[in-house]
């Protein structure tokens, strides 16, 4: 009997040592192994001196495939035969000229410990690619209309969260009456909660807030020395802030041009362009307007976007020194990642 004990122990360590022995791809599955790939990738490549930024945006389609966007301040572009192995990583970009002439860049690299590094190649030589991936922002960022009743008295207030540059949530309270301050503000999985200190003339009120955020709503409780009230905010800005896929359409009709890109907006209402920050972006009754400035040397160019937003699309057009583009937009909307089965 303590002989069998002894070799069911026995085998029992050598499988789970065959296990941990395996290599990655054994252990994991080609989703686990990617996982760490996917979104934005801020990018910068070296071109003899010249800095250029740009974004690597990764996901999947419809298939599940892995996929990857090239976005700069031109254009976007789906790049071709995108690989992810064991950290390293490859992809080919085409690029077509005003003459409908093509040129092929083919980069290999890899990734390591959230940094990635390698070279693009093509026929005009090899420049070195840096990059690392785009902060994410939490949350609860941005705007927020909150109402409640004190009393037989509706009030509406707005509380304003952003992070500072370690990423600690900050907020700012907005309101009619009184000076607020807001501290001990603290997210997790769906909870906020803070802490308010307001002043109404002579007088002091220190509550607590703990609030549940699902999708671009909240509902909080209020707790003070006068009791409980709940209290619904919404988020303001929320039909416009997510990825759009433009479409952007410039010249005479025997002259078209068409060209894609891409608008990002966050939830506080900043945004990238393409790969071009964006101070704010706003919307009023619909209507969708913002402002580019870049200086190039002594050079400046503006780029400046009225429109509209209605449902799921965006149109309007973008006026730029170079002259004017019909933009239609949509917004894309995210594939849920499926769940593997578990299995007995």
């Amino acid at each position: 009997m303590k002989h069998q004990t002894f070799l069911k122990g026995t085998l029992l360590c050598l499988m789970v040592l065959a296990l941990f022995s395996l290599p990655p791809t054994a252990q994991q599955d080609p989703a686990a192994r990617s996982r760490g790939l996917f979104g934005d990738w801020q990018i910068t490549i070296d071109y003899d001196g010249r800095q250029m930024e740009s974004i690597l945006a990764f996901s999947r389609d419809q298939d599940r495939k892995l996929t990857a966007q090239w976005i700069s301040f031109r254009n976007v572009a789906d790049l071709k035969d995108v690989t992810y192995e064991e950290g390293k990583l490859t992809f080919v970009q085409v690029r077509q000229n005003r003459d409908g002439q093509t040129t092929e860049s083919k980069f290999t690299g890899t990734i390591k410990e959230q940094k990635l590094a390698g070279t693009i190649s093509s026929e005009r030589g090899e420049y070195k690619v840096t990059g690392k991936p785009s902060p994410r922002i939490p949350r609860p960022v941005g705007s927020w209309e909150i109402n409640y009743k004190v009393g037989e008295r509706d009030v509406t207030s707005t509380l304003l969260i952003k992070t500072d540059k370690e990423g600690k949530l900050l907020g700012e309270w907005k309101s009619e009456r009184g000076e607020h301050e807001i501290s001990d503000m603290q997210y997790e999985r769906g909870n906020l909660t803070f802490k308010r200190n307001t002043k109404i003339q002579d007088r002091q009120f220190d509550s607590t807030f703990d609030c549940t955020l699902q999708g671009d709503t909240l509902t909080a409780v209020i707790t003070s020395d006068r009791g409980e009230i709940t209290a619904e905010g919404k988020r303001l800005g929320a039909p416009l802030i997510g990825t759009w896929n433009l479409e952007l359409v410039s010249g005479e009709e025997e002259n078209r041009r068409t060209s894609n890109q891409r608008l990002k907006v966050n939830p506080d209402l900043t945004a990238l362009y393409g790969a071009t920050p964006v101070p704010i972006v706003t919307l009023k009754d619909g209507k969708v307007t913002f402002k580019i400035v870049l200086q190039f040397g002594e050079q400046k160019f503006e780029m400046d976007f009225n429109g509209k937003i209605e449902a799921e699309k965006l149109t309007g057009q973008m006026k730029t020194t170079r002259g004017i583009q019909k933009v239609t937009g949509k917004k894309e909307i995210r594939i849920p990642r499926r769940r593997t089965p578990a299995t007995n």
